[in-house]
């Protein structure tokens, strides 16, 4: 397994518990004890950069490693718990650790979860300058570019209809915009979706429409939302995209032809 599918598979694993129930964008401050030979180490201060009913996306200034045990605490309320994904120390990602339960789910923020709901803000480029009739058009120059990439996406029809909960496929293409999903089973153009995006190393929660599908068993998704918080994710993820290593070159391709699926 190259270091890209790795990635991709403890990604895929660190989201898991998200997956199960709402995950939400929120600073918490918390205090973290490093577990080492089964004694609790000296206290560090931390904060949450998201959190979910099993666990939970942290920010420090202290390595961590994938298996290291921690245990969390905020208030009177603690939990051991185990990293299951560490951000590249190379990457804009740095300093980022995800941690999962290991007592049954209980967590130090369920009071938070249960007062706070997942927001979802319009997706739209980022531009620092007023939009002018050049500016406009170099900006749909830079969402323009699609790339390929080996992902995960997970589907959830929003509002009536017969539920696609669990509806998994693959995503293959993705842009600043949109993206290409290829499933066992293609919805209805105009579908409203949830989207989660698991790929190079980060989940991404979306929400959008089926724009078109085609008879390559492969449907185009257009963007409207995304999560609070997740659009550095999103950045991220084309910068990796544009800038690909050396090694990866094998697995990754820029899409330069327009495609017609997914909207510009």
């Amino acid at each position: 397994m190259n270091s890209e599918e790795n990635q991709l598979r403890q990604a895929t694993s660190a989201h898991n518990g998200a997956r199960a129930g709402k995950l939400i964008h929120l600073a918490l401050p918390v205090r973290l004890f490093h577990m080492k030979n089964g004694e609790r180490g000296g206290q560090e201060l931390a904060c949450t950069y998201d959190i979910h009913p099993r666990g939970a996306r942290l920010v420090s200034n202290r390595d961590v490693k994938v298996g290291d045990l921690v245990t969390v605490e905020r208030g009177r309320l603690r939990t051991a718990c185990q990293v299951v994904w560490a951000g590249d120390p190379g990457s804009a990602l740095r300093g980022q650790f995800t941690v999962e339960s290991l007592e049954n789910g209980k967590v130090p923020w369920e009071e938070e979860l249960r007062q706070m709901e997942e927001q979802y803000l319009p997706i739209a480029p980022q531009t620092a300058d007023k939009p002018t009739a050049f500016r406009k058009a170099d900006q749909n120059r830079r969402r323009g570019p699609r790339f390929r990439v080996n992902g995960e996406a997970d589907l959830l029809r929003i509002g009536g209809g017969t539920s696609v909960e669990g509806l998994e496929g693959r995503l293959e293409q993705i842009s600043e915009s949109g993206c290409l999903i290829s499933a066992s089973d293609l919805l209805t153009p105009g579908t409203p979706l949830k989207l989660t995006l698991n790929m190079c190393d980060v989940s991404v929660a979306l929400r959008g429409h089926v724009r078109s599908k085609n008879e390559n068993r492969a449907m185009g998704v257009e963007f409207q939302e995304i999560r609070q918080g997740d659009r550095p994710l999103l950045d991220y993820v084309l910068t990796q995209l544009k800038q690909p290593r050396r090694e990866d070159f094998a697995d990754l391709e820029v899409i330069t032809e327009h495609l017609t699926a997914v909207a510009g």
